[in-house]
């Protein structure tokens, strides 16, 4: 079970740096930290569809310094990592579906960001502690399941294989220049503050908003794969408990759920819990037929026993927080983005 008192404590006054802090789990955890006292800065270049939004962090706005800056941007990197304790690296290109369209941006993000996130610590303030979020699709299909961290890494597009680079990277910057870091490995995250105006990532996120629309849900082949589905407050935990731990320094570890539950069982539940929306099957496409690595759920053992950090919230809990939080605030996030045949695509 977490220690609820160390994963709260000892944060007040603390000096945070978070890359893409506007988006989805960068500004959930950005909310925690300042609300425990933090000194928070965010860094975050807005890119149009990766999630960035002003309205995210409004409960915490006067709470938190705010740098329009892009990763890639080797002085404003320069200077945002000085005098930081923390250094919560989650900005980057997220969507393994734009990776197969423009892998530009891949490469640009997710490795030359790193490259200069890590550089500029080097070169003034090798101190700081870095917590990096990088992805299970570095694992590619399941060699056994659940996936634990010793499995292989054989993922399956450019996107993923960009987040096991970033990761390479910090680990060779932790062992040649003594940067302390922890890896980690997102499972499926979902709850409130992400984008929610294309379907290129989030599938659970996009699930719902497809219901509250009282849309249908397209569940390719027979919806019978399995995913572990990860509520972000839970997400969040994991993030704080990694950075304070001195036993997950130099560590990798799955962030997931060791339960897992098909896309079936998700569909149904989302329409459960908002009353509204129906699915049905639909025919993999080519594109994602290529890219579906199966049924994959995590291994979280490791950190369960290293940290203490096991998820909190049920599937249908996180589920109903989600849906009362974009309801609440459906006009912050249903957006022109969205193009008019996307509602009727499967994320």
């Amino acid at each position: 079970m977490i220690n609820q008192s160390k994963l709260q404590s000892d944060w007040t006054g603390r000096r945070v740096l978070i890359t893409g802090g506007m988006g989805f789990i960068g500004s959930n955890l950005a909310i925690r930290l300042a609300e425990l006292g933090a000194k928070v800065t965010i860094a975050d270049a807005m890119v149009a569809e990766y999630g960035g939004n002003l309205f995210n962090i409004a409960t915490v706005r006067d709470n938190v310094t705010v740098n329009f800056g892009d990763i890639c941007d080797r002085l404003a990197m320069d200077w945002l990592v000085r005098d930081q304790e923390y250094v919560f690296h989650l900005a980057g290109q997220v969507s393994h579906v734009m990776s197969l369209s423009d892998p530009y941006t891949d490469v640009e993000y997710n490795i030359k960001g790193t490259v200069v996130l890590m550089e500029a610590l080097r070169r003034f303030n090798p101190r700081a502690k870095v917590v990096f979020t990088g992805t299970r699709g570095q694992y590619g299909p399941a060699v056994k399941l659940p996936v634990n961290e010793d499995a292989p890494t054989n993922p399956k597009g450019l996107y993923e294989i960009s987040n096991l680079a970033a990761e390479k990277t910090i680990q060779f910057y932790h062992s040649s220049h003594g940067i302390e870091s922890v890896l980690l490995r997102l499972t499926n995250i979902y709850g409130p503050r992400a984008q929610m105006k294309h379907h290129q990532y989030g599938v659970a996120n996009w699930f719902v908003r497809l219901a509250i629309d009282d849309e249908t849900i397209k569940l390719f082949g027979d919806g019978s794969i399995k995913r572990d589905f990860l509520y972000v407050d839970d997400c969040v935990d994991a993030l704080m408990l990694a950075a304070k731990s001195p036993s997950a320094v130099g560590e990798v570890f799955n962030v997931g759920v060791d339960h897992p539950t098909t896309f079936r069982e998700l569909a149904e539940t989302i329409i459960a819990v908002t009353g509204s929306g129906r699915w049905e099957f639909a025919p993999f496409s080519a594109e994602r037929k290529a890219q579906e690595p199966g049924d994959f759920y995590s291994d979280i053992s490791k950190i369960r026993k290293n940290i203490g950090w096991e998820p909190r919230t049920s599937l249908r809990e996180g589920l109903e927080a989600t849906v009362r939080y974009y309801r609440q605030h459906r006009e912050q996030y249903w957006g022109s983005l969205m193009s008019p045949s996307a509602s009727r695509r499967a994320a």
